[in-house]
Order: C-alpha cells, then sequence, then structure tokens
C-alpha cells in the first residue's frame, strides 16, 4: 500500500442532504412541530419497511426499551437477562424498571452471548431476554426461541400481557440492526419486540429517535398495545397534542402520571427522507464492508461477518478484532490512527468494567470471554460518506499502526 496525502476522517458523522433539510424546513413552516402527522407517518412508514403491522416513534431506542418492559408489567422482583457485551442503555432500562440485571458472559470468540449459559440462567423469575444485535448483524433467534420454548414452565406471569404470551418474552436491542435480515425475515419481524435507534451516528437518523415495532400474531390486540405506547411515552394523557388542536376537543384525562418521550414531527422530517434513501445507504454499507474484507483478512486480522447465506446484515460498525494485542497495544494502535487523522473506536467495553455495574456487584473476572472480545476489538469508520479514496487511505494507515504497535 502506497502512503497517501493525509485526511481527516470521523468516526460516524450522519449522511444529510439537502432533501432532509429542506423536509425540515416545510415542517418549521408548517406550524406544526411537536408530535403530528409527520411522526405518524414515519411510523406508518417504519411499519411497512419492517413488515409488522404498526410501529411506533419515540425519542430514543433506551425509551423504546423501557416503555416495552413497563408495558409489560417488568418491576421489582423480576429478572430481566442480558449479554455483557453491549452499550449501558441495554442494561440500565432493567434497572429503571427496578427488575434485576442478570448478564451472560458472550460466548468464545463471538460477540454474541453465551447461549448455553443464557439457559442456565434463567429461573422463575425470568421474564426478559434481551438479545443485542451487535453491529448490525441479528442474533440467532432460532437459538433463543427454542431455548425459551424449553423453560415455558418456569414462566411466571403477572399481567395479562405476559399471560397471552405464556412464556419468556425476547424484547430485542435492535439500535444497530434496521434493516438487517435473516432466515428470509426482516428484523423487526422474529423478536417479539424489537426496539430501534435513529441517533445521529445511526444508519438513518431522526437526530435523536427510535422506534419499536412488535411480530405480528394472530388475535392479538396491535391498537390496545400502540395506544398503550401512545400513553406511556406522553405523560398517560388520553389526547395527544394533535387530536386536541382539533375545534372543541380541548378536554383529555390523565390516566396515570406516566412518562414524556415521543417523538417530534421536526425529527419525523429527517427520518422520512432517510428511509427513502434508505435502501442505497444500505447498499453503499455493503460496498465498503466488502472493500474492508479484503484488505483485513491480508493483515491477519479477524471481523464481523456481515453477510452470508441465511443473513444480511444493516452494516452499521465494522468491528474486528486484532489476535495477540493486548488492551494497552490495541489503544496504542487507535492513537497511532488518531495521528493520520481517522477516528476509530471500540464497541464495546463490557458493562462490569464501569463504575456503576461494579457498585452493582459485578466483576469482569466472571466475564472473561467478554473481556478477551474487547481487548483486542477495533471498530472502524464505516459511513456512507467514505470515498473508496477514504477506505484505501484507512486501509494502508491501519497497516501502518499494526506495524508501529
Amino acid at each position: 500500500m502506497t502512503d497517501m496525502k493525509m485526511r481527516t476522517i470521523p468516526f460516524s458523522p450522519p449522511d444529510i442532504t439537502s432533501e432532509e433539510v429542506e423536509e425540515v424546513i416545510k415542517t418549521m413552516n408548517s406550524g406544526w412541530i411537536t408530535t403530528g402527522p409527520k411522526t405518524k407517518k414515519l411510523e406508518k412508514e417504519i411499519a411497512k419497511y419492517v413488515g409488522t403491522k404498526l410501529a411506533v416513534c419515540v425519542n430514543s431506542a433506551t425509551a423504546a426499551m423501557e416503555l416495552t418492559l413497563r408495558i409489560l408489567g417488568v418491576g421489582p422482583g423480576d429478572e430481566v437477562i442480558t449479554t455483557a457485551y453491549t452499550y449501558t442503555a441495554t442494561a440500565s432500562v432493567i434497572e429503571h424498571v427496578g427488575a434485576k440485571i442478570v448478564l451472560v458472559d458472550t460466548a468464545p470468540d463471538s460477540f454474541e452471548m453465551d447461549y448455553t449459559m443464557l439457559e442456565k440462567l434463567i429461573t422463575n423469575k425470568t421474564k426478559v431476554i434481551i438479545p443485542v444485535d451487535l453491529g448490525g448483524k441479528m442474533c440467532d433467534y432460532d437459538t433463543i426461541f427454542k431455548i425459551v420454548k424449553k423453560k415455558r414452565e418456569l414462566f411466571n406471569p403477572n399481567n395479562d400481557l405476559q399471560k397471552y404470551f405464556n412464556r419468556l418474552i425476547v424484547m430485542a436491542d435492535s439500535a444497530h440492526a434496521f434493516g438487517a435480515q435473516r432466515n428470509g425475515k426482516r428484523c423487526g419481524q422474529v423478536a417479539d419486540f424489537t426496539c430501534f435507534s435513529f441517533h445521529a451516528v445511526k444508519n438513518l437518523t431522526t437526530a435523536e429517535g427510535g422506534a419499536v415495532v412488535w411480530s405480528n400474531k394472530e388475535e392479538f390486540d396491535d391498537n390496545w398495545l400502540y395506544n398503550q405506547y401512545m400513553l406511556f411515552s406522553l405523560h398517560g394523557q388520553s389526547r395527544d397534542a394533535l387530536s386536541k388542536s382539533q375545534k372543541g376537543a380541548w378536554e383529555y384525562d390523565i390516566l396515570y402520571p406516566a412518562y414524556k418521550c415521543n417523538m417530534t414531527d421536526i425529527m419525523a422530517s429527517i427520518g422520512l427522507v432517510q428511509l427513502k434513501r434508505y435502501n442505497s445507504l444500505l447498499a453503499r454499507r455493503r460496498e465498503i464492508i466488502e472493500m474492508y474484507d479484503e484488505v483485513i483478512k491480508s493483515l491477519g486480522l479477524e471481523s464481523l461477518k456481515h453477510f452470508g447465506k441465511d443473513y444480511s446484515s444493516s452494516g452499521h460498525l465494522y468491528l474486528t478484532r486484532i489476535p495477540g494485542l493486548s488492551e494497552k497495544d490495541r489503544n496504542k494502535v487507535i492513537d497511532k490512527m488518531a495521528s493520520f487523522g481517522i477516528s476509530c473506536n471500540v464497541h464495546y467495553k463490557p458493562l462490569p468494567m464501569f463504575t456503576a455495574y461494579k457498585n452493582m456487584g459485578f466483576d469482569i473476572k466472571d466475564y472473561p470471554n467478554a473481556y478477551n472480545q474487547y481487548a483486542n476489538q477495533l471498530t472502524l469508520p464505516l459511513h456512507t460518506l467514505l470515498s473508496d479514496g477514504d477506505v484505501n487511505y484507512i486501509c494502508s494507515k491501519l497497516n501502518k499502526s499494526l506495524k508501529l504497535s
């Protein structure tokens, strides 16, 4: 690889065009900027894209996950299982509702949780499992649901919604995986509930924002569930601002003291344009991943496999591992890449390594596979503003950085 002129390559900037800007201006000029017609339209378009009956837009994937747990009636005395290898939002929502966080180590040399260990950790207090579709690749939901079926007799429902499922509920943290597919089904059609993020760094952005969908089931009152999300996300108010704005329709009730995490029409305006562009954005991500894959293999690095016979990732993160490198030396590679103007990252530092989780009693020594996965992990820039020349530059400087480490 030949040397190249110094570049400045950010890690994951939003891909915003004049079309998104114009749509936001239209919304600003419309006189309706909070939750309204644009948000409702985005919900319909998301449901159509994913292949579910309905979708709910809120202000973050974190809110989507927490509201789902609350609507499911999960709280004190319950347990919720998730992976130790994730961002704090996945676990913090469990703490928010008062349930016990149960963390699972990853399988050896894998970014996915150890499913054998998952099965062993299920008790009669377990209500929900939260798999994480890290990097945009869907987890092995076939195996997860086999475990759920096997452990059905342990499930103790404590409200009507839990009785409807009458088994452990699978809520996917698919913050990274909007648009991913596995075994012929799109992300959002497999888990009982699937929560997406539209944060500024995500493939599809609304600046901040998120959505939740649920898999289509017979004899299920989808409209009732949708209304629960509306109530929980807007103070428990029986009418939202849009319906209250109709002439003579000021009256409303507060059914219970709920929360405030609705999406606005300004945010939805960005999302509507992004969704129209989304297939081309996914295609470009795949092109970049394939360019990386050719070089990474030649450098002796390992990477998350985004595409295979039965699955297709959303291509959100390009996760690599550098065999034989220590955590300290991995950090040196990141510093060296930064000196070349390239912003890299690590996904993720396992939760037991953080003060908040240490204070809860978690110890990284109990999660050796997660630590080993993290210690030599390096995430390269992956976004649709990268040119082919940028990708070549990143690969060239990575090769140089590895030699210098």
